[in-house]
């Protein structure tokens, strides 16, 4: 279910299906893998305007809440206060991963707590008007 996003090579801008950046990826698999609502595309962000992926993270974040690790979650990294970076919560091997994609790695899948380690803070998002069972829908296996 995942090949898809795992096999696309990273792309500043990027919103696919061809290739994504860390918010395209984000905006898709949330969607299409756990049919949650589209988030906006916002087309000025990108890896090279962390300002303008703050105010970006920051006027989301009005509409989501922080939450523990759940499928379908949007996981924020900060530098400072700079959201420099963002991947998505699955369910990898029947435990919690998160999938992201850079320029370095492309994308991958790290359980939740190599993600940690690999930032120096990370906090998790959901959206705040999502029935809770559309948020908790399991992938077994995420190269399917």
């Amino acid at each position: 279910m995942l090949t898809k996003y795992l096999l696309a090579p990273y792309k500043d801008g990027g919103r696919g299906p061809a290739a994504f950046d860390c918010w395209g990826l984000c905006i898709a698999v949330r969607h299409e893998v756990f049919g949650l609502p589209l988030l906006p595309e916002l087309g000025g962000v990108g890896r090279s305007k962390p300002r303008e992926c703050t105010q970006a993270y920051r006027m989301l974040s009005q509409v989501m809440e922080v939450c523990e690790p759940e499928p379908g979650a949007i996981a924020a990294v900060f530098r400072g206060e700079l959201c420099i970076h963002v991947g998505v919560v699955i369910n990898a091997d029947d435990r919690l991963a998160v999938l992201e994609t850079n320029p370095g790695a492309g994308a991958r899948w790290l359980r939740i707590s190599d993600f940690n380690a690999t930032y120096l803070k990370v906090v998790y998002y959901r959206d705040q008007r999502i029935p809770e069972q559309a948020g908790r829908r399991c992938l077994r296996n995420p190269q399917d």
